[in-house]
C-alpha cells in the first residue's frame, strides 16, 4: 500500500484519527478521496446547531481536507455523496447553494440519500466526496 498518501487535517482530524482509527482522506494516484465530513468546528469537533451553519461548515471540512491531502479544493471534485437526515426542501435547498457556491464552474455527479442517523446524534450532514488531481 505504498502508493497510497492518509491525511488527517491538524486538531479535530487528528483527534478522530487518534480516536477512531480513520483518517480524512487519502491520496490514490490522481484521485483524493475524503472520509465523510460532517459540519463539526475543525477546532473543537463542535458541530454547528442551526441546520444552514452545519452544511456550510462540512462544506468547509471537504475543502479543509482536500487541501490537506494536496489537492486545490472543491474545484477538483467530480463525485459528491452525502447522507442526510434531513431531507427537507430547505435543507437541500441549502445543499444546492453551497454546491453552486463552492463549483461555481462546474456540476459534479451527486448522489444524495436520506438515512435515519449519522456517526453522531447531534449530526444531520455528512459528505464525502472524489477529486481528480491530475499526474
Amino acid at each position: 500500500m505504498s502508493q497510497l498518501q492518509y491525511y488527517a487535517y491538524p486538531d479535530h482530524g487528528v483527534r478522530l484519527r487518534e480516536m477512531y482509527s480513520y483518517h480524512q482522506s487519502v491520496r490514490v494516484g490522481d484521485r483524493i478521496e475524503c472520509s465523510g465530513q460532517g459540519g463539526w468546528d475543525c477546532t473543537s469537533g463542535e458541530m454547528k446547531k442551526d441546520l444552514s451553519e452545519e452544511i456550510d461548515q462540512a462544506f468547509e471540512n471537504v475543502d479543509r481536507s482536500l487541501k490537506d491531502a494536496g489537492g486545490k479544493g472543491w474545484s477538483q471534485v467530480y463525485r459528491v455523496h452525502s447522507y442526510n437526515t434531513d431531507m427537507s426542501d430547505e435543507a437541500l435547498g441549502h445543499m444546492v447553494r453551497n454546491l453552486r457556491k463552492w463549483m461555481p464552474d462546474h456540476q459534479p455527479l451527486l448522489t444524495c440519500v436520506g438515512v435515519a442517523k449519522l456517526a453522531r446524534e447531534e449530526m444531520r450532514i455528512e459528505i464525502e466526496v472524489s477529486a481528480y488531481v491530475g499526474a
